[in-house]
Protein backbone atom coordinates (compact mmCIF):
# COMPACT_ATOMS: atom_id res chain seq x y z
CA UNK A 1 0.00 0.00 0.00
CA UNK A 2 3.11 2.36 0.96
CA UNK A 3 3.21 2.88 -3.25
CA UNK A 4 -0.46 3.48 -3.68
CA UNK A 5 -2.50 6.46 -2.77
CA UNK A 6 -4.98 6.96 -0.80
CA UNK A 7 -7.08 10.49 -0.44
CA UNK A 8 -8.92 11.54 2.04
CA UNK A 9 -11.19 14.23 2.34
CA UNK A 10 -12.42 16.63 5.11
CA UNK A 11 -8.94 15.69 6.54
CA UNK A 12 -8.18 18.81 8.74
CA UNK A 13 -9.63 18.11 11.94
CA UNK A 14 -12.15 14.83 13.80
CA UNK A 15 -12.88 12.15 11.78
CA UNK A 16 -10.61 12.92 8.96
CA UNK A 17 -7.91 13.56 10.36
CA UNK A 18 -7.68 11.09 12.75
CA UNK A 19 -8.18 8.96 9.65
CA UNK A 20 -5.30 10.38 8.30
CA UNK A 21 -3.38 9.47 11.17
CA UNK A 22 -3.91 5.51 11.32
CA UNK A 23 -3.46 5.29 7.51
CA UNK A 24 -0.27 6.83 8.26
CA UNK A 25 0.77 4.68 10.87
CA UNK A 26 0.16 1.80 8.96
CA UNK A 27 2.69 2.91 6.46
CA UNK A 28 0.36 4.04 3.73
CA UNK A 29 0.48 6.97 1.48
CA UNK A 30 -2.21 9.88 2.17
CA UNK A 31 -2.87 12.50 0.34
CA UNK A 32 -5.32 14.98 2.32
CA UNK A 33 -7.12 17.61 1.33
CA UNK A 34 -9.55 20.23 3.04
CA UNK A 35 -10.44 24.44 2.90
CA UNK A 36 -7.77 25.19 5.55
CA UNK A 37 -3.81 24.84 4.97
CA UNK A 38 -2.93 25.60 7.81
CA UNK A 39 -4.63 22.59 9.82
CA UNK A 40 -3.70 20.56 6.62
CA UNK A 41 0.04 22.14 7.07
CA UNK A 42 0.14 20.70 10.41
CA UNK A 43 -1.34 17.15 9.59
CA UNK A 44 1.65 16.84 7.23
CA UNK A 45 4.20 18.06 9.67
CA UNK A 46 2.85 15.24 12.28
CA UNK A 47 2.27 12.41 9.62
CA UNK A 48 4.20 13.04 6.35
CA UNK A 49 1.01 12.96 4.24
CA UNK A 50 0.87 15.03 0.90
CA UNK A 51 -1.86 17.78 0.96
CA UNK A 52 -3.81 20.43 -1.14
CA UNK A 53 -6.22 22.61 0.25
CA UNK A 54 -9.52 23.66 -1.73
CA UNK A 55 -13.57 23.41 -2.51
CA UNK A 56 -14.06 19.96 -2.58
CA UNK A 57 -17.94 20.79 -3.40
CA UNK A 58 -15.87 22.78 -6.74
CA UNK A 59 -15.59 20.83 -9.91
CA UNK A 60 -11.73 22.72 -10.30
CA UNK A 61 -10.54 21.82 -7.48
CA UNK A 62 -11.93 18.21 -7.39
CA UNK A 63 -9.66 17.86 -11.01
CA UNK A 64 -6.97 19.53 -9.59
CA UNK A 65 -6.41 17.23 -6.72
CA UNK A 66 -6.68 13.71 -8.80
CA UNK A 67 -4.33 15.55 -11.37
CA UNK A 68 -1.70 15.81 -8.12
CA UNK A 69 -2.37 12.08 -6.99
CA UNK A 70 -2.20 10.67 -10.34
CA UNK A 71 1.50 12.32 -10.01
CA UNK A 72 2.44 10.19 -6.78
CA UNK A 73 1.09 7.26 -7.68
CA UNK A 74 -1.77 4.58 -8.48
CA UNK A 75 -4.76 5.16 -6.64
CA UNK A 76 -6.29 2.82 -3.82
CA UNK A 77 -8.71 4.12 -1.93
CA UNK A 78 -10.77 7.31 -1.84
CA UNK A 79 -12.61 8.00 1.91
CA UNK A 80 -14.72 10.92 1.15
CA UNK A 81 -15.04 12.42 4.47
CA UNK A 82 -16.01 16.13 3.88
CA UNK A 83 -19.16 17.64 5.26
CA UNK A 84 -21.19 20.09 8.03
CA UNK A 85 -24.13 20.07 9.60
CA UNK A 86 -27.05 22.53 10.26
CA UNK A 87 -29.30 22.80 13.23
CA UNK A 88 -32.60 24.24 12.27
CA UNK A 89 -36.08 23.88 11.70
CA UNK A 90 -37.06 23.17 7.96
CA UNK A 91 -38.78 26.16 7.48
CA UNK A 92 -36.01 28.35 8.71
CA UNK A 93 -33.61 26.78 6.42
CA UNK A 94 -32.60 29.17 3.59
CA UNK A 95 -32.09 28.00 0.34
CA UNK A 96 -28.29 28.97 0.00
CA UNK A 97 -28.50 26.88 3.66
CA UNK A 98 -30.12 23.70 2.03
CA UNK A 99 -27.26 23.97 -1.18
CA UNK A 100 -24.25 24.59 1.01
CA UNK A 101 -25.45 21.30 2.95
CA UNK A 102 -25.79 19.36 -0.10
CA UNK A 103 -23.14 20.82 -2.08
CA UNK A 104 -20.63 19.80 0.53
CA UNK A 105 -22.02 16.45 1.62
CA UNK A 106 -23.51 15.17 -1.51
CA UNK A 107 -22.57 16.64 -4.69
CA UNK A 108 -18.24 16.76 -3.37
CA UNK A 109 -18.76 12.75 -2.78
CA UNK A 110 -20.14 12.80 -6.95
CA UNK A 111 -16.94 14.90 -8.11
CA UNK A 112 -14.81 13.04 -6.44
CA UNK A 113 -16.13 9.26 -7.15
CA UNK A 114 -16.65 10.28 -10.93
CA UNK A 115 -12.37 11.30 -11.05
CA UNK A 116 -11.43 8.28 -9.01
CA UNK A 117 -13.48 5.94 -11.09
CA UNK A 118 -11.25 6.04 -14.12
CA UNK A 119 -8.12 6.11 -11.74
CA UNK A 120 -9.40 2.97 -9.83
CA UNK A 121 -9.71 0.86 -13.50
CA UNK A 122 -6.73 1.62 -14.42
CA UNK A 123 -5.21 0.49 -11.10
CA UNK A 124 -7.42 -2.58 -11.54
CA UNK A 125 -9.88 -2.32 -8.41
CA UNK A 126 -10.12 -0.06 -5.44
CA UNK A 127 -11.84 1.15 -2.75
CA UNK A 128 -14.45 3.81 -1.95
CA UNK A 129 -15.45 4.82 1.84
CA UNK A 130 -18.46 7.50 1.92
CA UNK A 131 -18.81 8.77 5.66
CA UNK A 132 -22.41 8.79 6.60
CA UNK A 133 -24.30 9.22 9.56
CA UNK A 134 -27.31 7.70 11.44
CA UNK A 135 -29.70 10.22 10.70
CA UNK A 136 -29.54 9.18 7.01
CA UNK A 137 -31.51 6.58 7.96
CA UNK A 138 -33.16 7.95 10.75
CA UNK A 139 -33.74 11.32 10.22
CA UNK A 140 -33.47 13.87 12.90
CA UNK A 141 -35.10 16.84 14.30
CA UNK A 142 -34.07 20.48 13.12
CA UNK A 143 -31.23 18.31 11.31
CA UNK A 144 -33.87 17.80 7.92
CA UNK A 145 -31.02 18.75 5.53
CA UNK A 146 -28.14 17.41 7.29
CA UNK A 147 -30.29 13.61 7.43
CA UNK A 148 -31.57 14.16 3.30
CA UNK A 149 -27.98 14.61 3.16
CA UNK A 150 -27.26 11.60 4.24
CA UNK A 151 -29.77 9.31 3.25
CA UNK A 152 -28.57 10.68 -0.11
CA UNK A 153 -25.05 9.40 0.46
CA UNK A 154 -26.65 6.00 1.82
CA UNK A 155 -28.51 5.71 -1.74
CA UNK A 156 -25.26 6.82 -3.77
CA UNK A 157 -23.03 4.56 -1.92
CA UNK A 158 -25.71 1.02 -2.69
CA UNK A 159 -26.06 2.29 -5.87
CA UNK A 160 -22.31 2.89 -6.77
CA UNK A 161 -21.25 -0.16 -5.16
CA UNK A 162 -23.86 -2.06 -7.84
CA UNK A 163 -22.36 -0.87 -10.68
CA UNK A 164 -18.84 -0.65 -9.79
CA UNK A 165 -18.78 -4.29 -8.28
CA UNK A 166 -17.88 -6.25 -11.39
CA UNK A 167 -14.88 -3.86 -12.10
CA UNK A 168 -13.45 -4.97 -8.27
CA UNK A 169 -14.38 -1.67 -6.89
CA UNK A 170 -15.76 -1.70 -3.77
CA UNK A 171 -18.29 0.93 -2.28
CA UNK A 172 -19.50 0.89 1.48
CA UNK A 173 -20.14 3.63 3.58
CA UNK A 174 -19.41 4.15 7.63
CA UNK A 175 -22.52 5.50 9.40
CA UNK A 176 -21.47 6.98 12.63
CA UNK A 177 -23.38 8.31 15.59
CA UNK A 178 -22.70 10.91 18.38
CA UNK A 179 -18.28 10.95 17.78
CA UNK A 180 -16.88 13.77 20.13
CA UNK A 181 -15.57 16.18 17.32
CA UNK A 182 -16.43 20.04 16.48
CA UNK A 183 -19.81 19.24 14.81
CA UNK A 184 -21.21 18.38 17.91
CA UNK A 185 -19.45 21.73 20.19
CA UNK A 186 -23.28 23.10 19.46
CA UNK A 187 -24.21 20.91 22.70
CA UNK A 188 -24.64 22.69 25.83
CA UNK A 189 -23.68 20.63 29.09
CA UNK A 190 -27.20 19.47 29.55
CA UNK A 191 -27.45 18.79 25.86
CA UNK A 192 -24.24 16.11 26.06
CA UNK A 193 -25.08 14.65 29.52
CA UNK A 194 -28.60 13.88 28.10
CA UNK A 195 -27.50 12.96 25.03
CA UNK A 196 -24.54 10.11 26.30
CA UNK A 197 -27.86 8.93 28.63
CA UNK A 198 -28.97 7.71 25.33
CA UNK A 199 -26.51 5.66 24.22
CA UNK A 200 -26.06 2.58 25.46
CA UNK A 201 -22.25 3.09 25.97
CA UNK A 202 -23.28 5.70 27.72
CA UNK A 203 -20.91 7.91 26.05
CA UNK A 204 -19.50 9.72 22.31
CA UNK A 205 -16.95 8.09 20.12
CA UNK A 206 -14.04 8.69 19.70
CA UNK A 207 -12.13 9.89 16.34
CA UNK A 208 -9.88 7.18 16.48
CA UNK A 209 -13.02 4.57 16.91
CA UNK A 210 -14.39 6.16 13.96
CA UNK A 211 -10.81 6.40 11.78
CA UNK A 212 -10.15 2.53 12.86
CA UNK A 213 -13.82 1.59 11.05
CA UNK A 214 -12.83 3.88 8.02
CA UNK A 215 -9.27 2.41 7.65
CA UNK A 216 -11.16 -1.11 7.87
CA UNK A 217 -13.66 -0.93 5.55
CA UNK A 218 -10.89 1.11 2.97
CA UNK A 219 -7.94 -1.57 2.96
CA UNK A 220 -9.94 -5.07 4.31
CA UNK A 221 -13.05 -7.05 3.33
CA UNK A 222 -12.65 -8.07 -0.57
CA UNK A 223 -15.71 -9.31 -0.85
CA UNK A 224 -17.98 -6.35 1.29
CA UNK A 225 -19.09 -3.81 -0.70
CA UNK A 226 -22.64 -1.96 -0.93
CA UNK A 227 -22.87 -1.65 2.67
CA UNK A 228 -23.84 1.08 5.14
CA UNK A 229 -22.32 -0.02 8.10
CA UNK A 230 -23.18 1.42 11.73
CA UNK A 231 -21.07 2.64 14.75
CA UNK A 232 -23.33 4.76 17.39
CA UNK A 233 -22.12 3.07 20.74
CA UNK A 234 -26.09 1.03 20.76
CA UNK A 235 -27.77 4.58 20.18
CA UNK A 236 -30.32 4.06 17.79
Amino acid sequence: MSSRIIIVTGASRGIGRETVRVFSEMGCTVLATARTQEDLLSLKRETGCYILSGDIGEVSFVRRLFAYQNTLGRLACLVNNAGISHFSLLQDTSLDDWNRILNTNVTSMFLTCREAIPAMLQAGGGSIVNVSSVWGAEGASCETAYSASKGAVNALTRALARELAPSGIRVNAAAFGAIDTAMNDVLTGEDRRDLEAEIGMGRMGTPREAATLIVDLALNHPYLTGQIVTMDGGWM
